[in-house]
């Protein structure tokens, strides 16, 4: 990854670079490997992710057709 420093304006190239690795999930994946995960629960968070990406597609989807902001899903009380 390449950023350019225009105008000795090391803070300016420096947020540009920090918003790159952002967006490609460095940072995310750092925070993954500080510690061993095991094969079942990289699995099961996949799985969990994949499931929250599509949730939300489909809510972003609705919200387009419809013009309006979709109802939040209310939690019932603990017992």
């Amino acid at each position: 990854m390449r950023v350019d420093v225009r105008d000795n304006n090391v803070e300016q190239a420096l947020r540009v670079l920090k918003k790159r690795m952002q967006r490609e999930g460095v940072f995310r994946e750092m925070r993954l490997r500080e510690h061993f995960e095991k094969p079942s629960v990289k699995r099961a968070r996949e799985k969990a992710e994949g499931v929250r990406r599509v949730r939300k597609m489909a809510r972003k989807k609705l919200e387009r057709e419809n013009g309006t902001a979709a109802p939040k899903k209310i939690n019932a009380p603990a017992r």
